[in-house]
This record gives structure tokens, sequence and C-alpha cells, in this order.
């Protein structure tokens, strides 16, 4: 996967895992931009995940990491988005096939059902595995609606 600036984004819920990604992402030398939220007040997931998707489908960011509890509001709402493929990961194995077989552009973790460390170890996995291609492809063409 070729990295650009990662986008980040995260709910009231996401927010203490967030500190960790972005101690994680500075580490590693990634380049990346905070979509909010910015404290652990509650808010609404969807605003930051709506500014998220549209900064990846414009290609300002690739790729994107959203946090929120379950990790199902971010994905729900970045789905939403044609260009946005965001898979839910709360192990290794899940982010390799998401990128594998989906060419996943955005991995969504569940704040509130991951310790550190595994979030560390599906950041690697993710960051690290490329896209298949061949049958995947055809399959990934597919998913857009077409209008």
């Amino acid at each position: 996967m070729e990295i650009k600036t990662i986008g980040l984004a995260c709910d009231h819920a996401g927010f203490p895992l967030k500190k960790y990604v972005e101690q994680y992402l500075k580490e590693k030398g990634y380049a990346y931009k905070d979509y909010g939220t910015y404290s652990d007040i509650s808010c609404d997931y969807p605003e930051f995940a709506h500014a998220l998707a549209n900064d990846i489908e414009s290609g300002e960011v690739y790729p994107g990491i959203a946090i929120c509890g379950s990790g199902e509001g971010m994905a729900i709402t970045l789905n939403k988005h044609q260009g946005v493929r965001a898979g839910l990961c709360w192990d290794p194995e899940i982010s390799c096939l998401i990128r594998q077989h989906n060419d996943a552009n955005v991995i969504v973790l569940p704040g509130r059902f991951i310790d550190n460390r595994t979030a560390g170890r599906i950041l690697d996995q993710f960051f690290k595995t490329p896209f298949e291609g061949g049958r995947h492809q055809r399959r990934v063409d597919m998913i857009p609606v077409k209008e």
C-alpha cells in the first residue's frame, strides 16, 4: 500500500484509542490529518466520518483510520460514500483480509473492544498488506452503486 497522509477520525468513545493511534503513527513516521473529535465529550460520529470519507474520495488522504465504541457507526457512515471501502477490524487477520480481498481504504477500529497492543498489530498488518487484485478486483469494481 502506498501511504500518503493518513486520515484519522473518531468519536468520544474512540478518543482514548485515537490518542494511542496518534502516538503509533508518529513513531512509525506517518503523516496524518486529524478530523476529530478532540476529547471524550459526547459527540456525533457521522460528522467526523463524513469529513474523513470526503477526503478519502478526493484523494487528499489515503488510507484512513476511524474509531468509535463498537466501530459499527463509523463503518456504516463511511460506507455510504461511493469511493470508500471501510472494514471493521478487531484482529490482525481481518485487517489483512480486508486489504487483500476488498482493497479497503479505511480501517475501522472498535475502541471499546480492543487494547492498544492489538490496535498496533492490526494497523501493522493493514499497512503492509497489498491488494491481491485478480478475481477480487472484479468484485471490488461491483461495489459502487451505479446510477
